[in-house]
């Protein structure tokens, strides 16, 4: 069971992290996500910014932990997910870059959206 519950946080946290990337361009569409997107943004960037650790790690650890797993492999989601939440080569460098990179992506897309707002 603890196996399982350690894959559901591996897809809510890619899901969580795909939200931070992509959710200004939900809000084009569904603009009351502004008031989940922006926390969730800002909470993105910080992360890579100041290398904090997501909680959503430490659970999924405890979970593996819990379940006997020392180490991924075999499943899809160990083989395909995992690699994009935790890749081998960050290190400070790549941190910062990939919160620059959430930074303007959600810059680009909130000024869509202010765009969109002010054509109509």
């Amino acid at each position: 069971m603890y196996g399982v519950l350690a894959d559901f946080v591996v897809v809510l946290h890619l899901a969580f992290v795909a939200f931070v990337i992509i959710g200004g361009f939900l809000v084009l569409r569904w603009r009351s996500l502004v008031w989940a997107h922006v926390p969730a943004a800002i909470w993105g960037a910080l992360i890579e910014f100041f290398g904090w650790v997501c909680p959503l790690t430490p659970l999924e650890n405890e979970f593996r932990q819990r379940a006997g797993e020392a180490t991924y492999g075999g499943g899809f989601v160990e083989t395909y997910l995992l690699p994009i939440l935790y890749p081998g080569a960050l290190t400070r460098t790549v941190q910062i870059a990939l919160g620059i990179l959430v930074v303007a992506i959600n810059v680009v897309a909130y000024g869509m959206v202010l765009r969109r707002k002010r054509l109509s």
